[in-house]
Parts: C-alpha cells; sequence; structure tokens
C-alpha cells in the first residue's frame, strides 16, 4: 500500500479541497494530471466525468485554485451567468447535468471559443454521450477533452475508506479494511452508503466496529 497519509478524497464532512490532500491512483490519475498540466491543454474544454463522490468537485477546487476560475453549479446557470463569466479567463461547471437549458449552455461554449477562455465540465457521463435536444450543442459537446474517472482500486478504496472512518473519529483496524475491500461493490456511492450505514448501526448498538458489524451491513 502507497503512503497514507494524504488520503482525502472527500465525501460529505468537513472537506479539504488542496492538492495535496487528494489521493492519487490509476483511477483518477488522467483527470489529475490534466488539471495540473492547464494551461498546457489542446483543446480549451477539459470535460472530467464520473460517478457521484469520485472526487470530481475536489479536481474542480483545484483547479479553481489554479486558474482563479469562475465555478457554477449546473442548476444555477441562467441568463445572467454571461455578467460574471465575461470577467474571468477559466470557467468551471460542476454538475453538468443539472442545467437543462441548452441554449445557454451553447453560448456559453461559443464565448469560450470566441474569447479563447478555459472551461472545465465536471458531469456524471462524458458530455459527447449525453443526448441533447440542440443539435448545435451536440455538435460542440465533441470538441472537448475527456478524462474519465475509473471505478476505485483496492488502493484507493483503502485510502477512501481509511478517511471516511477518519474524518468520523472511528478507529479500524487494517485486516477489517481488507476484509471490507474483498466483499464491497466497487462504487463510490455503494463505499459512501456502507460507511454512513455502519457508522449509524455502530452507533445505535454502541459498540465498536468490528467484523460482525461489518458482516450484517455487507
Amino acid at each position: 500500500m502507497s503512503e497514507l497519509n494524504q488520503l482525502l478524497l472527500r465525501f460529505d464532512h468537513k472537506t479539504n479541497f488542496n492538492e495535496h490532500d487528494f489521493y492519487l491512483s490509476k483511477s483518477n490519475f488522467n483527470a489529475f494530471n490534466l488539471v495540473n498540466t492547464w494551461p498546457d491543454w489542446n483543446k480549451k474544454i477539459l470535460n472530467i466525468s464520473g460517478e457521484k463522490f469520485s472526487g470530481k468537485s475536489h479536481l474542480a477546487n483545484i483547479f479553481k485554485s489554479k486558474s482563479k476560475a469562475f465555478l457554477i453549479k449546473g442548476r444555477y446557470i441562467d441568463d445572467n451567468v454571461f455578467k460574471s463569466l465575461k470577467l474571468y479567463e477559466s470557467i468551471i461547471i460542476d454538475d453538468f447535468e443539472e442545467c437543462k437549458e441548452e441554449e445557454i449552455l451553447y453560448s456559453i461554449f461559443n464565448l469560450i471559443d470566441q474569447d479563447s477562455k478555459y472551461m472545465l465540465i465536471n458531469s456524471l457521463k462524458p458530455i459527447n454521450k449525453i443526448k441533447y435536444n440542440l443539435p448545435d450543442l451536440t455538435s460542440r459537446s465533441k470538441n472537448c477533452i475527456y478524462a474519465e474517472i475509473e471505478n476505485p482500486d483496492d488502493e484507493l478504496l483503502f485510502a477512501i475508506i481509511l478517511k471516511n472512518f477518519s474524518d468520523r473519529q472511528i478507529k479500524i483496524e487494517k485486516k477489517i479494511i481488507n476484509f471490507i475491500i474483498s466483499r464491497i461493490d466497487r462504487s463510490y456511492r455503494k463505499i459512501d452508503e456502507f460507511i454512513y450505514n455502519i457508522d449509524e448501526l455502530s452507533l445505535k448498538k454502541k459498540k465498536p466496529i468490528n467484523f460482525k458489524i461489518i458482516k450484517e451491513i455487507l
């Protein structure tokens, strides 16, 4: 196992988005590397995709710190957004799928092109695989760099599980973490649900986490 003093691929508690707190593995290396090579991209738009809790928001905040970007959630995008976008060289759209204003999204893509800005888009799946009603947006969505965060490998699973228990001030033995890794689904969402459920059950029973409780949740 690699050094585990930098484990922060955070979920719902005190969130640290420092670059040094991002736990790197082969699952997310490509996305992390692209964020760190900015502005030396071969295209102006980077799309990072991956399931919920996979670390996309952490990467967006690393990029925000590096580029002084303007960050907006997809659900908050409307016509007023252009007043802010024009003031920044770099733009981040987080939760891209939550924006249903296709005409506005198309205009944002045009703005990036016309003003030679940079844009990072976070989405659950690659934006060139989303079905749009607007043909022009379909075309624009194909002109990006794509980085997909893959399901976590064992090393990343270990880091995520250890960090989540640590954030809850729960001490857990390495052999228990390895037991969990050998049986849990390779899904960031499932890991988050599992840790939440095991924490709740432990509190309810007022007992430390042991193999019996782990098996009950699994």
